[in-house]
């Protein structure tokens, strides 16, 4: 299952990536450890749901395991990580999450989903782009990880949320999305 985004990112973004590695390592770990954050998140406000509740704890310990594995390659290359700092990407689509119990839970699954099909459609442009390597297989595997939890917040949203209610919405969430990212300034960064 397979979440058909709008648009592809640009070269202009994967040339940024590629010039300043070091600091898009900075940001992915960022990244893997702010995605195991929201998973547990997501368990912790839906303990009625013991199929999310268990998914979450998993993709948690997931990404966890990305943020050690991305850590490592920055110590290796004796980097400093940099405090948190607020992804514009992920915060527009957050600003699209609606109120009322029912449609905040389906955004919340939905987003999560395209965020991560995202993340696979650029990590898998970034293992392409390496030379053949320990990094481009790194890039290869985080790639297949991104499209399981993909997959996996859209299979959640299929489960708990009424059918009817998801294409449509998918569909609208994945309109704005190209369009924030399409707005975003090419930058050494995930997002």
């Amino acid at each position: 299952m397979t979440i058909p985004l709008k648009c592809d990112s640009s070269e202009a973004w994967l040339q940024a990536v590629l010039a300043d590695f070091n600091t898009f390592l900075l940001d992915h770990a960022a990244n893997e450890k702010k995605a195991s954050g929201v998973a547990l998140n997501l368990a912790a406000h839906y303990p009625d749901k013991p199929d999310l509740v268990t998914a979450m704890i998993d993709l948690a310990i997931e990404e966890l395991s990305h943020y050690r594995d991305v850590f490592k390659l920055i110590r290796e290359r004796h980097l400093s990580p940099l405090p948190d700092q607020k992804d514009v990407y992920v915060n527009q689509l957050r600003s699209l999450i609606r109120k009322g119990s029912e449609n905040y839970f389906l955004d919340r699954l939905l987003i999560a989903a395209i965020i991560e099909a995202r993340g696979l459609e650029r990590f898998t442009k970034i293992a392409i782009a390496l030379p053949n390597g320990p990094l481009k297989g790194f890039y290869q595997a985080i790639a297949h990880s991104e499209a399981r939890h993909a997959t996996l917040f859209l299979t959640l949203a299929e489960q708990y949320c009424a059918s009817e209610a998801i294409s449509p919405r998918l569909e609208t969430l994945l309109t704005h999305e190209a369009q924030i990212l399409t707005d975003l300034p090419h930058r050494a960064m995930l997002h």
